[in-house]
């Protein structure tokens, strides 16, 4: 299992057009083979900042979302939006325990 999480900011000026080009790519995604969870939310305290969180199945799941028009197309959203700095860091083969 592969999980990737962190922070997208972006220029909180286009809020609106980054947040309708998220909830195309969370929806194309959640329906591709291998995607366990995918979820991009706006920071409650920070303006201009998406927090995110992927679980993939394995590497291969990963690499064929990296290439999908979906996520090139959010990509260029993000360009589009002023991205502004992205810090995302990725953990390989986690054990997982359920506490609730």
């Amino acid at each position: 299992m592969i999980v990737l999480a962190g922070t997208i900011d972006f220029d909180p000026a286009h809020a609106e057009a980054m947040m309708a080009a998220v909830a195309v790519v969370v929806e194309a995604t959640r329906a591709e083979e291998g995607c366990l969870d995918y979820v991009i939310g706006p920071d409650p305290l920070i303006a201009g900042r998406l927090n995110l969180f992927e679980r993939w199945e394995g590497d291969e799941h990963l690499g064929a979302h990296r290439k999908a028009d979906h996520s090139r197309t959010f990509q260029r959203a993000l360009g589009e939006c002023g991205m502004a700095g992205v810090s995302i860091d990725r953990y390989d083969g986690a054990a997982v325990t359920k506490i609730l």
